[in-house]
C-alpha cells in the first residue's frame, strides 16, 4: 500500500521559511517522480513543484526563486524548502506520486500571517 506522510507545516510570519518533508513507502521511491501540490481555502488543488527520479526540477511561476524541491532516496523522502513566504502561500500542502494529486498524503498546513 502506497503511503505518503507530510510534515513540517506551521504558522510563520511573512518573509519567513519552512521546510516540508514527505516520507513515502509502499513503492519504489527512487524511481518515481515526486510532486508537491497545495490547496488554499476555497480554491482548487494546484501543482507547485516536481522532481524527477534523476533530480530535474520544475516549479509553478509564483514560487520560482523562493521554493526548492529536493529528494533523498536513501530516506525515501522529498523536501520542499519554502523561503520568503507570503500570505498567498497559505494552504494545505500535499506530496503526491502524480501531478494531479490523485495519490497524495494527508497534507500539512502552512499558514503565513503576521
Amino acid at each position: 500500500e502506497v503511503q505518503l506522510v507530510e510534515s513540517g507545516g506551521g504558522l510563520v510570519e511573512p518573509g519567513g521559511s519552512l521546510r516540508l518533508s514527505c516520507v513515502g513507502s509502499g513503492f519504489t521511491f527512487s524511481t518515481h517522480w515526486m510532486f508537491w501540490l497545495r490547496q488554499a481555502p476555497g480554491k482548487r488543488l494546484e501543482w507547485i513543484s516536481q522532481i524527477t527520479s534523476s533530480g530535474t526540477v520544475d516549479y509553478l511561476d509564483p514560487v520560482k526563486g523562493r521554493f526548492i524541491i529536493s529528494r533523498d532516496n536513501a530516506k525515501n523522502t522529498v523536501y520542499l524548502q519554502m523561503n520568503d513566504l507570503k500570505p498567498s502561500d497559505t494552504a494545505m500542502y500535499y506530496c503526491a506520486t502524480d501531478k494531479s494529486g490523485t495519490r497524495r498524503g494527508q497534507g500539512t498546513q502552512v499558514t503565513v500571517s503576521s
